[in-house]
């Protein structure tokens, strides 16, 4: 009977049609452009990103890339992945050509991109992910991400502004909410973890952790000549201020992860509808990137009242 519940959900999820989701933007860049690169494979997340002959991205099953995903309590204690749509796909596609998200929408004209896509759960209902089973009931949820990307926003070259919706669907019941806005998840020669000290203007060391802290993260190549990084002028959220950006090294899969994290809780229960957040992804060289991030506190700090 489980079998052919599982078929059921999956002819159920093959009727929606989907769009291409293969398409490029690019920007100069210093001495080179910035590269962005989406599949239909990952339903319009992001599978390549390229700077000066380097490739920022690792792209192999469809948890990683440059993207977006969110958690939800679902009525329980919140707990990792349980209910969890995911804007590439499912554990479940893998390394595998297809998604079970679905993009719905996508415009690509030289640096602006821009997509609308139903986001899979990640985890396929009775899948289980760190002991606990999934509270999603289907292989698709409900949740709608909208993205729009632009490579050299406010005039800075390096800097790429990274402006995400989620919406909440009618008819969920949630109180806590997780929205990773943007993840990137890097080749492991990105060995370098780093933190821009917002009070002191300046960039320090970081420690592996794993998990968030309060300044915005950078990975760089251990010459510094290849780096990626985020800030937000949105962080901190409510009641998290010492956390909003992590980082993350996977040894065994050879791969390092940085993100940008808000949280939204709400005892009497979140209202469903949109929930926007704007970050900025930082490529170049490591001193790019940390002269950009410095560039936009300067810009934010102009236009507070």
């Amino acid at each position: 009977m489980r079998g052919l519940s599982l078929f059921v959900l999956l002819v159920v999820a093959s009727l929606e049609a989907a769009v291409s989701g293969d398409a490029q933007i690019r920007s100069k860049a210093g001495p080179s452009e910035i590269v962005i690169t989406t599949t239909s494979r990952l339903a319009g997340a992001i599978h390549s990103l390229t700077w000066n002959g380097c490739e920022f991205i690792n792209s192999t099953d469809h948890g990683r890339q440059l993207q977006s995903a969110s958690n939800f309590d679902a009525g329980s204690r919140i707990k990792n992945e349980t209910y969890n749509p995911t804007e590439a796909g499912s554990r479940f596609d893998g390394a595998g050509d297809d998604s079970t998200s679905i993009l719905l929408a996508i415009k690509a004209k030289e640096n602006v991109l821009t997509t609308v896509s139903k986001m899979a759960f990640w985890l396929r209902p009775g899948e289980e992910s760190g002991g606990n089973l999934a509270k999603n009931k289907t292989l698709r949820s409900n949740h709608r991400l909208k993205k729009t990307v632009r490579i050299g926003a406010h005039g800075l070259p390096h800097a790429i502004s990274y402006h995400v919706t989620f919406t909440i669907p009618p008819r969920e019941s949630h109180r806590h909410a997780v929205f990773e806005a943007v993840t990137g998840y890097m080749p492991s020669e990105f060995s370098k973890f780093h933190v821009y000290n917002l009070k002191e203007q300046k960039l320090m060391p970081l420690s592996d952790g794993p998990g968030e802290q309060r300044h915005p993260v950078i990975l760089s190549t251990p010459d510094a000549k290849y780096a990626m990084g985020v800030w937000s002028p949105s962080q901190p959220s409510k009641g998290f201020e010492h956390a909003g950006y992590g980082r993350f090294r996977y040894k065994a899969q050879q791969v390092v992860k940085w993100n940008c994290v808000f949280r939204v809780t709400q005892p009497r229960g979140l209202p469903t509808g949109e929930y926007s957040c704007l970050c900025y992804v930082l490529v170049g060289s490591l001193e790019d990137v940390a002269d950009t991030i410095s560039r936009l506190c300067r810009h934010y700090s102009k236009l507070k009242p």
